[in-house]
């Protein structure tokens, strides 16, 4: 900096003190601003690289399988087929225990736990129309529960790997008829709940038709089992008869159709 020239029109000089601070700051910033911008744009670049393989179609699609891994190991430890003997705990009764065997159940059926033994727990236990509506509820949560998890970590790394012509021709049903075909689903026997719920997840089939689908169709297959659990200590009663043929006679049907076309399914 210069000083103020004098009033008697003296030549300026310059300030020492001023002209050593300014050239310290000259030499020192742009020093300490090349030290330090490699290292945050390496800091930088490490994390953008560490977010990118963290959130990768395959490192989403391992941890499903992690956390299904998980639940189903716990599943086998608690063994919830033990309500069917031993019952809900005292602290729960009324609504309360409707609602919580009903949130048992979805997440059981996400780690796996066959569904008819489910059923047949919530009609020994609320009786058939409770049992119902509890084992229904269970039924709708567990599939919206697995068909967001199959969404949101498994489809974008299994949609490429649909190339073979059965594959296809399934993803191209529930994408563009994703409500008869899921309601199909359940309503036919022998096919399983947790693979039809992980298959419309990776199809583009919306997550409202799927439900309603699976609601409306899980009804008479639920209700039989229901039924049956309710009517299990009399087994020579109209209803547990009624129920136990709703249960067996569409097994046997869906049975004899894949015996009769299994001849045309190895030709294609």
């Amino acid at each position: 900096m210069l000083d103020a020239t004098n009033r008697s029109g003296g030549t300026a000089t310059a300030s020492p003190r001023a002209s050593a601070a300014q050239l310290a700051t000259a030499v020192l910033a742009p020093a300490a601003t090349s030290a330090t911008a490699p290292a945050a744009t390496s800091a930088t670049g490490v994390a953008a690289r560490c977010a990118r393989v963290l959130l990768s179609p395959w490192s989403r699609l391992s941890l499903l399988v992690a956390l299904l891994a998980s639940a189903a190991s716990a599943m086998l430890l608690l063994e919830p087929q033990k309500l069917l003997a031993d019952g809900l705990p005292s602290q729960l009764g009324g609504a309360a225990a409707v609602v919580a065997y009903a949130v048992s159940y979805g997440v059981c059926t996400v780690a796996f736990v066959p569904r008819p033994i489910l059923n047949l727990a919530a009609g020994a236990l609320f009786g058939s129309q409770l049992g119902l509506g509890a084992a229904l509820g269970g039924t709708v949560l567990g599939a919206g529960l697995a068909f967001c998890l199959g969404r949101a970590l498994g489809q974008d790394a299994l949609r490429p790997l649909l190339r073979g012509r059965w594959l296809k021709a399934a993803d191209h049903q529930l994408s563009r008829h994703g409500f008869r075909s899921m309601l199909a689903a359940r309503l036919f026997p022998g096919v399983p709940f947790a693979a039809s719920n992980y298959c419309a997840a990776v199809s583009r089939m919306g997550l409202l038709p799927f439900l309603l689908a699976t609601g409306l169709g899980s009804i008479p297959n639920t209700a039989a089992y229901a039924v049956a659990g309710a009517r299990a200590s009399t087994p020579t009663s109209p209803a547990f008869l009624i129920a136990l043929a709703c249960i067996t006679v569409p097994g046997l049907v869906g049975a004899a159709v894949a015996w009769r076309k299994r001849h045309r399914l190895r030709a294609r």
